[in-house]
């Protein structure tokens, strides 16, 4: 049975989600938004578990500020769709207004081109990737059948959506990836958003005031 250890950072209360397996010691880690990865890092420790894999959502700066402090602590992998990489190499280019803080580039990286099932070797079994743009172009989901869960970055939200008003950004694709892609998922799957609380698939098909039942 794996457990989701959820963080959530500033300055922008983006969430950070450690998804470890005690049976095999390891863990992988959803999005890594600024001062994560000291507290990530501790809880891994602290659980006994290794940081095997860093899987992004998308590459606003948001969601990877630490991720490059993360792998070199780490040595994980990292993995994020080839049409969001631009932003994770060049970071401090794309952030759309200044930050105080530097954004390190990440140059190892795993690019996922299509939908895919994506093995990770922590032992919790296999994720499958779903490509969700819209708020970025290579936005994703990452589905984990066997617990019902699915982490949605910035694609879906508990009664929202993502921004689609930033470089990258497109309404109407991000309403077709919720309808025809995450909306495909039964309503009992859990979802693990970028920012706000938890939600399901369920409740949002039917209540969702952009996607829902009843707005098309």
């Amino acid at each position: 049975m794996t457990s989701v250890f959820a963080l959530e950072c500033p300055p922008v209360a983006t969430w950070c989600y450690m998804v470890s397996s005690p049976s095999t010691g390891t863990a992988y880690v959803v999005d890594a938004p600024f001062q994560s990865a000291a507290t990530v890092m501790a809880e891994a420790q602290r659980l006994g578990v290794r940081i095997t894999d860093i899987l992004l959502t998308h590459t606003h700066w948001d969601h990877t500020a630490d991720c490059a402090e993360l792998q070199r602590a780490t040595g994980a992998r990292v993995v994020v769709h080839q049409a969001d990489l631009y932003r994770l190499t060049d970071p401090m280019k794309h952030t759309i207004w200044p930050l105080p803080f530097t954004i390190d580039p990440v140059d190892e990286v795993e690019c996922i081109t299509n939908a895919t099932t994506l093995v990770t070797p922590s032992g919790a079994g296999s994720l499958r990737v779903l490509h969700t743009p819209g708020h970025t172009e290579g936005g994703v989901c990452f589905v984990d059948d066997a617990t019902r869960r699915v982490f949605a970055g910035d694609t879906l939200f508990a009664g929202s959506i993502g921004r689609v008003d930033l470089p990258g950004g497109d309404e109407e694709t991000l309403l077709q990836s919720i309808r025809n892609v995450l909306f495909l998922l039964d309503d009992d799957y859990q979802v693990f958003p970028g920012h706000g609380p938890t939600t399901t698939i369920g409740h949002e098909r039917r209540t969702n005031p952009f996607v829902g039942e009843g707005t098309r």
